[in-house]
């Protein structure tokens, strides 16, 4: 279980709130459909667990862009150009 849901928070660590989402849901029913914990007051400590460990891997997967994005700008690259989209 652990390492499953940190690598799908270091996967889609980009999109935190919708993986956080997704493992508080998508574990718990996982389990359920296959016949490994039935629908209980279980479920959530599951759902809990789901949530801990995907945010670790969510931790990990921003930190490293953290880390990349300051290398980017100390090595003096430019980085992404804005949108040019409406300004509020």
């Amino acid at each position: 279980m652990i390492p499953t849901l940190i690598l799908f928070g270091l996967l889609v660590g980009r999109w935190w709130r919708a993986s956080l989402g997704a493992a508080a849901v998508g574990w718990p029913a996982l389990l359920v459909v296959a016949d490994v914990m039935e629908v209980g007051p279980g479920l959530l400590g599951a759902s809990l667990l789901a949530v801990a460990n995907t945010g670790a891997g969510v931790l990990i997967h921003q930190g490293i862009r953290i880390m990349i994005r300051r290398f980017r700008r100390s090595a003096g690259h430019p980085g992404r150009k804005p949108s040019g989209g409406p300004h509020r």
